[in-house]
């Protein structure tokens, strides 16, 4: 098995932003934009453990650990809003909610 290098975890992370804010932007379901923008913060993430594990530290590692606790809770409360949305109006559809644009 070969060993990969540092190019290509950046390259895998920067594929994972690219097709993330490709789904953020085409997109018009908050569910699929959501889960878009947490792949863009996996794509972070891997960065971010790429560049320890290349410089040899821990730092990066114990950043992504505070990352992760950072999104589980932003998960809570983003699919509580999206549900909350959804009861309110009956669609999650972002071309639908037009409240702040009148």
């Amino acid at each position: 098995m070969e060993n990969t290098g540092l190019a290509h975890h950046l390259l895998l992370a920067g594929l994972l932003f690219v097709l993330g804010l490709t789904g953020v932007l085409v997109r018009r379901n908050l569910l699929v934009v959501y889960m878009c923008l947490e792949l863009m913060l996996a794509a972070a993430t891997l960065a971010l453990v790429a560049f320890s594990r290349f410089n040899r530290t821990m730092d990066g590692a114990v950043l992504v650990f505070f990352v992760i606790t950072v999104a589980a809770a932003e998960v809570a409360v983003g699919l509580a809003l999206i549900v909350a949305l959804f009861r309110q109006r009956g669609t999650v559809r972002s071309d639908a909610l037009t409240t702040l644009r009148d």
